[in-house]
Protein backbone atom coordinates (compact mmCIF):
# COMPACT_ATOMS: atom_id res chain seq x y z
CA UNK A 1 0.00 0.00 0.00
CA UNK A 2 0.84 3.67 -0.70
CA UNK A 3 -0.05 7.10 0.13
CA UNK A 4 0.36 10.55 -0.99
CA UNK A 5 0.18 12.86 2.15
CA UNK A 6 0.87 16.78 2.21
CA UNK A 7 2.71 18.61 5.06
CA UNK A 8 4.45 21.68 4.70
CA UNK A 9 2.62 22.90 1.38
CA UNK A 10 4.24 19.65 -0.60
CA UNK A 11 2.91 16.42 -1.55
CA UNK A 12 4.97 13.36 -0.82
CA UNK A 13 4.50 9.58 -2.06
CA UNK A 14 5.32 7.54 0.68
CA UNK A 15 5.19 3.54 1.58
CA UNK A 16 5.49 1.87 4.42
CA UNK A 17 9.82 1.85 5.45
CA UNK A 18 10.31 5.52 3.24
CA UNK A 19 13.17 7.98 4.08
CA UNK A 20 11.86 11.63 3.36
CA UNK A 21 13.26 14.71 4.44
CA UNK A 22 9.99 17.21 4.85
CA UNK A 23 9.68 21.04 5.89
CA UNK A 24 11.06 21.28 10.00
CA UNK A 25 8.16 19.94 12.32
CA UNK A 26 7.41 20.56 16.13
CA UNK A 27 8.92 17.32 17.14
CA UNK A 28 12.36 15.74 18.35
CA UNK A 29 14.34 12.62 17.41
CA UNK A 30 12.51 9.58 18.83
CA UNK A 31 9.45 10.88 18.51
CA UNK A 32 6.63 9.16 16.34
CA UNK A 33 4.25 11.79 14.50
CA UNK A 34 1.00 11.70 12.82
CA UNK A 35 0.37 13.10 8.87
CA UNK A 36 -4.19 13.53 8.70
CA UNK A 37 -3.77 15.62 5.49
CA UNK A 38 -3.83 12.41 2.89
CA UNK A 39 -5.00 13.06 -0.75
CA UNK A 40 -5.31 9.61 -2.12
CA UNK A 41 -4.22 5.90 -1.16
CA UNK A 42 -3.07 2.88 -3.33
CA UNK A 43 -2.77 -0.56 -3.83
CA UNK A 44 -5.62 -3.28 -4.04
CA UNK A 45 -7.98 -0.63 -4.23
CA UNK A 46 -7.43 2.74 -4.81
CA UNK A 47 -9.04 5.91 -2.37
CA UNK A 48 -8.93 9.39 -3.64
CA UNK A 49 -9.73 12.17 -1.10
CA UNK A 50 -11.72 15.34 -1.34
CA UNK A 51 -10.40 16.94 -0.85
CA UNK A 52 -8.37 14.15 1.86
CA UNK A 53 -9.13 10.68 2.72
CA UNK A 54 -11.34 10.49 6.09
CA UNK A 55 -9.58 8.51 8.98
CA UNK A 56 -6.67 8.29 6.77
CA UNK A 57 -3.43 8.61 8.11
CA UNK A 58 0.86 7.96 7.97
CA UNK A 59 2.73 7.23 10.88
CA UNK A 60 6.16 8.11 11.03
CA UNK A 61 9.14 8.40 13.38
CA UNK A 62 11.72 10.93 13.36
CA UNK A 63 14.73 10.63 13.11
CA UNK A 64 16.60 13.70 13.45
CA UNK A 65 16.33 17.32 12.36
CA UNK A 66 18.95 18.39 9.64
CA UNK A 67 19.37 21.08 7.11
CA UNK A 68 18.94 21.28 3.37
CA UNK A 69 21.74 21.92 0.64
CA UNK A 70 22.91 25.21 0.62
CA UNK A 71 21.72 27.49 -1.64
CA UNK A 72 23.41 30.18 -3.30
CA UNK A 73 21.86 33.53 -4.73
CA UNK A 74 23.27 36.48 -6.30
CA UNK A 75 21.57 39.93 -5.77
CA UNK A 76 22.14 42.71 -7.38
CA UNK A 77 20.31 46.30 -7.07
CA UNK A 78 20.08 48.32 -10.43
CA UNK A 79 21.53 51.75 -10.82
CA UNK A 80 23.57 51.21 -7.95
CA UNK A 81 27.39 50.72 -8.95
CA UNK A 82 28.77 48.06 -6.58
CA UNK A 83 26.12 47.18 -4.89
CA UNK A 84 25.55 43.19 -4.90
CA UNK A 85 25.77 40.55 -2.48
CA UNK A 86 26.10 36.69 -3.15
CA UNK A 87 24.13 35.11 -0.15
CA UNK A 88 23.38 31.54 1.20
CA UNK A 89 20.35 29.81 1.99
CA UNK A 90 19.80 26.27 3.95
CA UNK A 91 16.23 25.29 4.53
CA UNK A 92 15.53 23.17 7.76
CA UNK A 93 13.98 20.29 7.56
CA UNK A 94 12.68 16.96 9.65
CA UNK A 95 13.88 13.26 8.46
CA UNK A 96 11.42 11.01 8.93
CA UNK A 97 10.88 7.09 8.57
CA UNK A 98 7.55 5.94 7.63
CA UNK A 99 6.19 3.19 9.73
CA UNK A 100 3.02 2.80 9.34
CA UNK A 101 0.27 4.04 6.79
CA UNK A 102 -3.45 3.06 8.23
CA UNK A 103 -6.43 3.14 5.47
CA UNK A 104 -8.79 4.28 8.91
CA UNK A 105 -9.10 5.19 12.06
CA UNK A 106 -6.35 7.68 12.20
CA UNK A 107 -8.54 9.74 13.72
CA UNK A 108 -8.62 7.92 17.06
CA UNK A 109 -4.77 6.91 17.42
CA UNK A 110 -3.72 9.91 19.76
CA UNK A 111 -0.63 9.61 18.13
CA UNK A 112 0.69 13.65 18.39
CA UNK A 113 0.27 15.08 14.88
CA UNK A 114 2.31 16.38 12.68
CA UNK A 115 3.27 20.18 12.70
CA UNK A 116 5.13 22.86 11.26
CA UNK A 117 7.84 24.28 13.99
CA UNK A 118 6.82 28.01 12.73
CA UNK A 119 3.29 27.18 12.65
CA UNK A 120 0.76 29.52 14.52
CA UNK A 121 -1.39 26.30 14.75
CA UNK A 122 1.33 24.97 16.92
CA UNK A 123 2.07 27.91 19.36
CA UNK A 124 -1.88 28.15 19.79
CA UNK A 125 -2.39 24.38 20.81
CA UNK A 126 1.18 24.20 23.28
CA UNK A 127 -0.57 27.31 24.86
CA UNK A 128 -4.08 26.31 25.07
CA UNK A 129 -3.05 22.89 26.49
CA UNK A 130 -1.76 24.15 29.87
CA UNK A 131 -4.36 26.73 30.04
CA UNK A 132 -7.28 24.37 29.79
CA UNK A 133 -6.05 21.93 33.00
CA UNK A 134 -5.32 24.98 35.11
CA UNK A 135 -8.93 26.47 34.33
CA UNK A 136 -10.88 26.67 37.73
CA UNK A 137 -13.95 24.59 38.66
CA UNK A 138 -16.12 28.36 38.34
CA UNK A 139 -15.22 28.66 34.76
CA UNK A 140 -16.78 25.19 33.93
CA UNK A 141 -19.97 26.08 36.02
CA UNK A 142 -20.20 29.19 33.30
CA UNK A 143 -24.21 29.35 31.35
CA UNK A 144 -24.03 27.95 28.64
CA UNK A 145 -25.14 30.92 26.49
CA UNK A 146 -22.25 31.99 27.53
CA UNK A 147 -20.04 29.26 26.35
CA UNK A 148 -21.52 28.49 23.42
CA UNK A 149 -21.01 32.46 21.87
CA UNK A 150 -18.83 31.95 18.29
CA UNK A 151 -15.68 32.91 18.21
CA UNK A 152 -15.04 36.62 16.28
CA UNK A 153 -14.01 36.52 13.15
CA UNK A 154 -10.95 39.41 12.07
CA UNK A 155 -12.86 41.84 9.43
CA UNK A 156 -10.30 41.94 6.48
CA UNK A 157 -9.15 44.79 5.50
CA UNK A 158 -7.17 46.17 2.30
CA UNK A 159 -3.49 46.19 2.90
CA UNK A 160 -2.15 49.81 3.04
CA UNK A 161 1.30 48.53 0.90
CA UNK A 162 0.10 47.11 -2.24
CA UNK A 163 1.48 47.91 -5.19
CA UNK A 164 0.82 48.44 -8.86
CA UNK A 165 4.35 47.24 -10.01
CA UNK A 166 7.19 45.99 -8.51
CA UNK A 167 9.72 48.72 -7.39
CA UNK A 168 12.66 48.67 -9.97
CA UNK A 169 10.88 46.25 -11.96
CA UNK A 170 11.91 43.55 -10.53
CA UNK A 171 9.76 41.33 -8.29
CA UNK A 172 10.90 38.96 -5.64
CA UNK A 173 10.93 35.56 -6.01
CA UNK A 174 7.60 34.68 -3.74
CA UNK A 175 8.18 31.25 -4.88
CA UNK A 176 11.11 30.87 -2.01
CA UNK A 177 7.98 30.81 0.49
CA UNK A 178 6.52 27.84 1.99
CA UNK A 179 3.07 26.82 0.44
CA UNK A 180 3.87 29.38 -2.71
CA UNK A 181 4.08 27.89 -6.11
CA UNK A 182 3.37 29.56 -9.78
CA UNK A 183 -0.05 29.84 -9.74
CA UNK A 184 -0.26 32.12 -5.97
CA UNK A 185 2.46 34.14 -6.98
CA UNK A 186 0.47 35.04 -10.13
CA UNK A 187 -2.19 35.96 -7.71
CA UNK A 188 -0.03 37.63 -5.59
CA UNK A 189 1.26 39.82 -8.01
CA UNK A 190 -2.57 40.55 -9.67
CA UNK A 191 -3.18 42.01 -6.14
CA UNK A 192 -0.55 43.92 -5.84
CA UNK A 193 2.67 41.91 -3.71
CA UNK A 194 5.65 41.61 -5.35
CA UNK A 195 7.86 42.00 -2.10
CA UNK A 196 8.94 39.99 0.71
CA UNK A 197 8.68 42.87 3.27
CA UNK A 198 4.95 43.51 1.62
CA UNK A 199 3.81 40.38 3.30
CA UNK A 200 5.96 40.99 6.40
CA UNK A 201 4.32 43.93 7.33
CA UNK A 202 0.55 42.16 7.36
CA UNK A 203 -1.35 42.30 10.40
CA UNK A 204 -4.40 39.87 11.16
CA UNK A 205 -6.62 42.29 9.65
CA UNK A 206 -4.39 42.42 5.98
CA UNK A 207 -4.15 38.65 6.37
CA UNK A 208 -7.97 37.65 6.17
CA UNK A 209 -8.03 40.31 3.10
CA UNK A 210 -5.56 38.49 1.21
CA UNK A 211 -7.09 35.73 2.26
CA UNK A 212 -9.96 36.22 0.65
CA UNK A 213 -8.18 37.28 -2.37
CA UNK A 214 -6.40 34.45 -2.98
CA UNK A 215 -9.07 32.20 -2.30
CA UNK A 216 -7.28 29.78 0.40
CA UNK A 217 -8.46 30.85 3.68
CA UNK A 218 -6.36 29.73 5.90
CA UNK A 219 -3.05 29.41 4.14
CA UNK A 220 -1.41 32.54 5.54
CA UNK A 221 -0.92 31.88 8.96
CA UNK A 222 -1.15 27.69 8.27
CA UNK A 223 2.04 28.01 6.38
CA UNK A 224 3.50 30.54 7.86
CA UNK A 225 4.11 33.54 5.45
CA UNK A 226 4.77 36.20 7.86
CA UNK A 227 8.02 34.88 9.55
CA UNK A 228 9.08 33.34 6.11
CA UNK A 229 9.00 36.80 4.45
CA UNK A 230 10.45 38.40 7.59
CA UNK A 231 13.75 35.87 6.99
CA UNK A 232 14.08 36.36 3.38
CA UNK A 233 13.56 40.08 3.44
CA UNK A 234 16.05 40.37 5.81
CA UNK A 235 18.70 38.68 3.68
CA UNK A 236 18.37 41.16 0.87
CA UNK A 237 19.00 44.11 3.18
Amino acid sequence: MFAVMKTGGKQYKVQSGDTLRVEKLAADAGETVQFNDILMLGGDTTVVGAPTVAGAAVQAEVIDQVKGEKLIHFVKRRRKHGSQRTKGHRQQLTLVRVTDILSEGGDKTGVKAAIGAGSVSAVAVEAAAPAKKAAPAAKKAAPAAKQAEPATEVEGVKPANLLTEARGGKPDDLKKISGVGPKLEGLLHENGVFHFDQVAAWDAAEIAYMDDKLSFKGRIERDNWIEQAKTFAAEQE
